[in-house]
């Protein structure tokens, strides 16, 4: 196997790692995995639920925010069942009510309730007691923007952002249960720049929500760049279906964790001159890299900048020679299995894409 193939190899295993790595916050449990995921050499707390109970959707955001503080605690298991689904489960383990918490020690499927209060820092305050950790509740700020009358038109008509607002009630059930996935989006579009996740609270502002003829909640109304009537989101409620929606309108390449993908930063037409600079004798790409030049010129706003990446890239090829490229990218994926910044992850990434239409 060639050097570079066995580079590209590694590099794939290690971004595979990565992302099973970084599975969800809070593990859902079944009775296929249960038993494989608790009483084992972990304690779990774990909440038995059902998906149209209000306290539970209450709970919740609560319960995604202590998860995501215990991320990297190897020690506890941070898990949740759905009662309407799993029914012998929750039978077996007496849960009569819902939310209902239960305590596995580790090495134990005998559970003891928790009758604590039912906010982050009071759950987590628990299981350092009861798994010995001493793990302190997350307080990333939230990326969702809060509009009110005083900036709605300022951040949702602005013609250079695509803006995806939920108009909710702060009693309604199904928008407690939706805000956890909400923030979700946020987080995974917040280096977009273009691209804005926003909440008004449609009960105090009821004028706002009568002009965009909200009638129920929550409401979730698109207004892209070229619209800003805005348009009924009308797609699914889960976090991929909101990536995927987006990504779709906004010409974004994000993933559910806030990656780029392997598609982000390329542009279809300069692929196909990189084609003609790649193959060109040494004399004739000059004239090659100015064709590329010209084109980038034409470009706007996020594409100028992937533009920038290809000329760079392309002048690279000439002053260093063929293996550039190759060698860049076999760089790059060393890089990112490294612990960076999110931010310098997709400049990585987007040069790595950029490259591989010259490799």
């Amino acid at each position: 196997m060639a050097s570079s193939q066995i580079w590209f190899v590694i590099g794939t295993l290690a971004l595979i790692f990565f992302s099973s790595a970084s599975a969800e916050d809070v593990v859902v449990l079944t009775e296929d995995n249960f038993e494989k995921e608790v009483g084992q050499d972990r304690g779990a707390l774990v909440e038995f639920y059902a998906p149209w109970c209000g306290h539970c959707k209450k709970l919740a955001p609560e319960y995604e925010k202590l998860g995501a503080s215990f991320r990297k605690a190897k020690s506890v298991l941070i898990g949740k069942v759905d009662c309407d689904d799993q029914k012998s489960l929750c039978s077996k383990y007496d849960v009569t009510g819902y939310p209902t918490i239960k305590w596995f020690p580790k090495g134990s499927l005998e559970p003891n309730k928790y009758e604590g209060a039912r906010t982050a820092e009071a759950l987590a305050e628990f299981v350092n007691t009861e798994g010995g950790t001493n793990v302190k509740i997350s307080t990333e700020p939230s990326h969702v923007v809060i509009l009110a009358p005083d900036n709605f038109n300022e951040i949702v008509m602005d013609e250079k952002k695509d803006v995806l607002v939920e108009f909710y009630a702060p009693w309604c059930g199904h928008c407690k249960g939706l805000a956890p996935i909400y923030e979700k989006v946020a987080t995974a579009f917040k280096l977009e720049e273009d691209v804005i996740i926003a909440n008004v609270d449609a009960d105090k502002y009821k004028d706002l929500a009568e002009k965009y003829g909200v009638s129920g909640y929550p409401t979730l109304k698109f207004f892209p760049k070229g619209n800003k009537e805005g348009e009924e989101y009308e797609g699914g409620r889960d976090l991929d279906d909101f990536v995927r929606f987006l990504n779709e309108k906004c010409g974004t390449s994000r993933d559910a964790k806030g990656q780029l993908n392997s598609e982000a930063g390329k542009i279809a037409t300069l692929d196909n001159l990189i084609k003609d600079f790649v193959s060109a004798s040494n004399d004739d790409k000059k004239a090659a890299f100015a064709q590329l030049e010209e084109e980038v010129a034409k470009l706007e706003g996020s594409k100028a900048r992937y533009g920038k990446i290809y000329l760079k890239a392309a002048k690279n090829c000439m002053e260093k020679g063929t293996d550039y490229a190759k060698n860049e990218i076999q760089r790059l994926e060393r890089m990112l299995t490294k612990a960076i910044s999110p931010a310098k992850s997709d400049e990585f990434i987007l040069k790595k894409n950029v490259l591989s239409a010259f490799a």
